[in-house]
């Protein structure tokens, strides 16, 4: 099973971005996504953005992880 969660670009370096969703900071790959941009959100898999999504998604996705949990 895969699990890829939504979480918000803090900031942009080149290929890479700063993410974070819920305190947890990354470091993601955002080749796939060049049209990105700092407050968008993008789903994360493994090390890399794959898909930018809106933030009402987003914002409802993370609220049904939390109930889950």
């Amino acid at each position: 099973m895969c699990l890829a969660i939504p979480m918000r670009i803090r900031k942009i370096n080149g290929d890479f971005a700063e993410v974070e969703t819920g305190g947890l900071i990354r470091q993601v790959n955002i080749q796939m996504l060049p049209e990105v941009k700092v407050g968008d959100y993008v789903i994360v898999h493994a090390g890399f953005a794959i898909e930018k999504i809106d933030a009402k998604k987003a914002e409802e996705t993370l609220k049904l992880a939390d109930e889950i949990h």
